[in-house]
């Protein structure tokens, strides 16, 4: 790398104790990018200098980290279709920025390839549906973390796949993103306090009915109980506990990007919660970004 040797002159200046040159080096490390972050970390654990040079190189690769996430969001913002794993990603990156993307297509596919051998277009949505809860909840395990909701991990995707425990967003993510790979019409919907999925009626069924779901919406699914499956009517009792109005919003899909605000607004109600303001701000940074 041609620029090798000017990354570790400049690392050595890290400690330096005149601000201006350190403002000088930090900024000239950051325009690096991403080249700059394995000698940072090199350095951090074998060059043995003291706490304010610790302190500053993981300043400097959080700081890097965090340009490289805004990059990649407005890039996902400005895509033709903002693919929905591709999105969970980029805010798991946020906080595990060495995830590494190919485990976490590889347990989809292995989940999405148990699912294939079992479906076929003969079977009617609830059949498919009976399957995929199968294989989600009884094969793999996954469950809702009722104990620690509120917890970090669930709502970073590639944690979601280690611990088989999530949120209602990240198992509903999850659970959608499997059920689309293999063409079956599940999107989410954006309920309050919860997130549940809708199996949109692609084939037209909804026709044949004395009182079609005028949202367009087959019947709804919710991966937090085990892919239970729930109707308009038991929506609308839902809302109606929580004295909210009946906005259509709660009755049909919402878009990938409001997935993602959603993702981001359940972080940060997590780091207030701990008190970590920095990436609170950060994260409402993140938010805004996305239209």
């Amino acid at each position: 790398m041609k620029d090798e040797k000017s990354i570790k002159a400049l690392i050595q200046l890290i400690d330096d104790p005149d601000e201006h040159i350190f403002g000088h080096v930090r900024e000239t490390l950051m325009s690096y990018g991403h080249d700059a972050i394995p000698f940072l970390e090199n350095s951090w654990e074998h060059d043995h200098y003291d706490i304010i040079f610790q302190a500053r190189v993981e300043q400097i690769i959080h700081e890097i980290q965090f340009e490289e996430t805004k990059t990649q969001l407005i890039q996902w913002c400005n895509s033709d279709d903002k693919d929905l794993l591709r999105g969970a990603l980029i805010i798991a990156h946020y906080q595990y920025s060495s995830l590494d993307d190919t485990a976490v297509h590889e347990a989809i596919q292995a989940i999405r390839k148990d699912i294939w051998l079992e479906i076929n277009n003969t079977q009617t949505a609830f059949e498919k549906i009976k399957i995929m809860n199968h294989i989600f909840f009884e094969k793999y395990n996954f469950q809702g973390d009722t104990k620690h909701f509120y917890a970090t991990d669930n709502s970073c995707i590639n944690r979601v796949l280690e611990t088989k425990k999530g949120n209602p967003l990240s198992l509903s993510v999850l659970y959608s993103i499997v059920a689309q790979s293999l063409d079956i019409p599940l999107y989410g919907v954006n309920l309050p306090d919860h997130f549940i999925l809708a199996y949109m009626d692609e084939l037209g069924t909804l026709a044949q009915m004395d009182n079609p779901n005028k949202w367009g919406v087959l019947f709804y699914v919710n991966p937090f109980a085990k892919g239970s499956l729930l109707d308009e009517n038991e929506i609308r009792e839902f809302i109606d506990r929580l004295e909210l109005n009946h906005n259509r919003a709660y009755y049909e899909p919402c878009s990938n990007s409001d997935v993602l605000k959603r993702m981001i607004s359940n972080l940060i109600s997590t780091f207030q919660s701990k008190g970590n303001a920095e990436k609170v701000n950060q994260l409402h940074e993140l938010r805004l970004l996305i239209p």
